[in-house]
């Protein structure tokens, strides 16, 4: 079953897909999917906001302005084919990020968040831009595809240049992902954005690190150096330690920014195994994440308006209140434990045989991240939908329809695309 149904990620697969390359810009099996995705997640950004932005007269019309210019930005992103314009757009898709945080969040801390998210993001960038210069004048061209700029260095015998070019490329990139030890500013992003920020960062911006992380191992050729091996290791570590925090979270949105964390270090492990199993799962596991984290801050954010308040302890019993509310938390859940027939299950299986493939040990820190997914998600589904409600909730109604309709066309692309692989490799 998963050997046969790698052929449908191989379209997305930047070893074996087509490449349309005219000037500056290209699109690939890699940045296509992405910039579907940036496109789909926009249009449900504009949905889910319509009670917060529209509705309450919160600056309608300038909040869609900069959804159009981040959509535009990203998109510039993703199909840039030169290294120095796909970093002036990578680093200038944080301001309109910024201005929505700032903006339209809704708690006084908004500010220190967004001092956090730039200085975290800016000063990992710097040693690319200096990397991304010195390949200019080395090379005099940073075009993507002409990759394998460091070979000579590596088949020389300076194996310590090609582990610091490593450091200085993937530091930008890991930062963005984020990384465990880098990711202090999500979880604070993640809080004070509005549900439209908290989107936009868990279901595209932290995609367009892990694309960073491709373009930079196709670009660079970074395959065989030992810093790669530390990396996976500790991005694996850090993806239990990620884990076991969530069981401890008692505000909504923190839990899920965490378990992003997570996740993003289980498609970091399938990036670096350099293996074209690994890269599809990754590839896969970016648009299952940014789908299904998208869809847990948007059912956040209906729980939040109905109890008021994002602690665990005072949003209880939805079950009985509001139960088409908890049906969708449950399919949501289950999708993000990777439970069938989401992507996210295939995924993971396309995942655990690169990673084994490196070393048989790494399998353990895999095996226990993925019970203490499973955990951290019934925890949430129970602690919010089981119980009595607290005294302090306010009158709940039932879902409105454009609730409804985000919610669906979230869950949708999750189980379709698995749908679709199963037709193609019947057909193969």
């Amino acid at each position: 079953m998963v050997g046969t149904c790698v052929s449908f990620f191989y379209f997305y697969s930047s070893f074996l897909g087509a490449n349309i390359y005219s000037g500056m810009s290209q699109v690939d099996g890699l940045s296509a999917p992405l910039v579907a995705l940036t496109w789909w997640i926009s249009f449900l950004m504009m949905v889910a906001s319509q009670k917060s932005v529209k509705v309450s007269c919160n600056n309608s019309n300038l909040f869609s302005i900069f959804v159009c210019v981040l959509n535009l930005v990203l998109m510039l992103t993703f199909i840039m084919g030169s290294m120095m314009w796909f970093y002036v757009f990578f680093e200038v898709s944080l301001v309109p990020t910024l201005i929505l945080i700032l903006g339209w969040g809704y708690q006084p801390e908004r500010l220190q968040a967004g001092m956090y998210m730039m200085l975290y993001t800016i000063t990992a960038s710097l040693p690319l831009l200096l990397l991304i210069f010195f390949v200019l004048v080395e090379k005099g061209s940073l075009s993507i595809f002409f990759s394998s700029v460091l070979q000579e260095y590596f088949f020389s015998g300076l194996n310590w240049i090609y582990g610091v070019m490593l450091l200085a490329s993937l530091g930008a990139f890991l930062v963005k992902l984020p990384m465990f030890s880098v990711h202090l500013w999500l979880p604070k992003a993640h809080v004070e954005a509005p549900v439209a920020g908290s989107m936009v960062l868990a279901g595209i911006l932290l995609k367009l690190g892990g694309y960073g992380v491709f373009r930079m191992m196709q670009f660079f050729f970074l395959s065989a150096s030992g810093v790669k091996d530390v990396i996976l290791v500790f991005s694996l570590w850090g993806g239990v330690i990620t884990s076991m925090m969530c069981l401890r979270q008692v505000d909504l949105k923190s839990l899920i920014a965490y378990s992003s964390i997570g996740h993003m270090s289980v498609m970091l492990a399938g990036v670096l195994s350099f293996t074209s199993w690994g890269w599809s799962g990754a590839l896969g596991m970016m648009l299952a994440h940014g789908l299904c984290s998208s869809a847990l801050f948007c059912l956040a954010n209906v729980t939040y308006e109905k109890s008021h308040s994002r602690s665990l302890i005072f949003s209880k019993g939805f079950l009985l209140l509001v139960p088409s509310l908890a049906l969708w938390w449950f399919l949501f859940c289950i999708a993000n434990m990777a439970a069938p027939p989401s992507i996210n299950l295939l995924s993971e299986l396309l995942i655990i045989p690169s990673i084994m493939s490196m070393s048989f040990w790494l399998f353990s820190p895999f095996v226990f991240m993925s019970f203490l997914t499973a955990a951290y998600n019934l925890y949430l589904y129970v602690v919010t939908q089981h119980g009595g409600s607290p005294k302090v909730l306010f009158p709940l109604t039932s879902l409105s329809e454009s609730n409804l309709l985000l919610f669906l066309f979230h869950w949708i692309p999750i189980n379709v695309f698995v749908l679709k692989s199963e037709v193609v490799c019947l057909w193969v």
